[in-house]
């Protein structure tokens, strides 16, 4: 599932193409995602400029003059840039096609776990929407630190692993980055949340921002059906420490990398490194 690293990635790539362009016209191909896009999508958007592209979260939110598209990847989307000379023929799984003068953005998504939603302005700021309402802090911006950290957890008897990727207390830790945090850290996943002190979540805080920034830097993380919107793999996995990595020797310590399964996700982690 493409996290912050992969829609930042994206994010970027499209706002560099796109902001301050005119759409021509908006074409959907296959409306049932895992929302159905509206009908009247592609009227309401004709002709208006796109000022610019923003993320909250995992949603990448492209900002119009009358109100804001709201788009997620779900599980396995990707959207694509393309030129007017050098546009594909359309794949079976390419559902939805955003013509920019001479540029084209198409969403791509297999499984269509994703959305394409409209915010008019007149519902008031898109902040408020009612799948962006209740989102937790964003881990790169100015709102989150240790001290966050620290306050967000007190009370969360689950494990700190668990609380990251809940989303409510900070978006977008997926659950390699949530394991390469911990690590960087050195924190046991297991340990409940509301057992950190200020110090440890201060570190861990720190090593958020640091992993998350490291893997924007590498394009993301491709596992299996996430590119940028180059078509480029991300290459984050490749360097990671411990994700993936269960039997290897830890990086630090030589001690063997462990697996073990919370809430159905694989973390992984030195014992050695992450004590209690």
């Amino acid at each position: 599932m493409p996290e912050l690293p992969e829609v930042e990635v994206t994010r970027r790539a499209l706002a560099t193409a796109l902001e301050g362009r005119s759409l021509r016209v908006l074409r959907v191909h296959e409306p049932r995602l895992r929302w159905p896009v509206p009908r009247t999508l592609a009227p309401t958007l004709a002709g208006r400029k796109l000022e610019r592209i923003d993320r909250r979260g995992k949603y990448l939110l492209w900002r119009f003059e009358h109100g804001v598209l709201i788009s997620h990847l779900g599980m396995t989307g990707s959207w694509h840039l393309f030129t007017d000379a050098r546009v594909p023929e359309r794949g079976p799984h390419d559902h939805i096609e955003l013509n920019f003068d001479t540029r084209l953005a198409r969403l791509t998504d297999p499984r269509r776990f994703g959305a394409l939603l409209w915010h008019p302005a007149a519902d008031g700021e898109v902040e408020r929407h009612r799948l962006l309402a209740s989102l937790g802090a964003e881990p790169l911006g100015p709102g989150f630190d240790g001290e966050h950290l620290y306050r967000a957890t007190r009370g969360r008897s689950a494990s700190i692993k668990q609380v990251l990727l809940a989303g409510d207390v900070v978006v977008g830790v997926g659950n390699i980055y949530a394991s390469e945090s911990l690590f960087d850290a050195g924190i046991d996943p297991r340990v409940p949340a509301q057992r950190l002190g200020p110090v440890r979540c201060a570190r861990l805080a720190t090593a958020i921002v640091r992993i998350l920034s490291e893997a924007i830097d590498a394009g993301g993380s491709t596992l299996r059906d996430y590119t940028g919107a180059d078509g480029a793999r991300g290459q984050y996995a490749l360097q990671a420490r411990v994700y993936g990595r269960d039997g290897s020797d830890c990086p630090v310590c030589s001690a063997p990398i462990r697996r073990i399964v919370q809430g159905q996700r694989a973390t992984y982690w030195c014992a050695r490194c992450q004590r209690r």
